[in-house]
């Protein structure tokens, strides 16, 4: 794990944690209060998996770059080496 992949998950962690304690002091009855946070999590959650989806498609669109660049590079050092040869 990278350190900024480490700091960034350190900030999510600090404002859920934040975010719950706010929510927790909040002066409202527990049934309110579980329905609040259940919402509340449950958008985060959501939230973390449209991240992660972007996340996986940019790795793979990251990698057919590469891909694409090998090849291409293989192909030209081949005529290269014909044209030499």
């Amino acid at each position: 794990m990278t350190s900024t992949t480490k700091v960034v998950l350190g900030i999510l962690g600090a404002a859920a944690a934040g975010v719950v304690i706010g929510l927790l002091i909040a002066p409202e009855k527990g049934s309110e209060m579980r329905a609040r946070i259940k919402k509340t999590t449950g958008g985060w959650v959501d939230q973390l998996g449209d991240l992660i989806n972007s996340g996986r498609e940019q790795y793979d669109d990251l990698k057919d770059k590469a891909r694409n660049i090998k090849a291409t590079t293989e192909q030209k050092v081949s005529r290269m080496n014909e044209d030499l040869g």
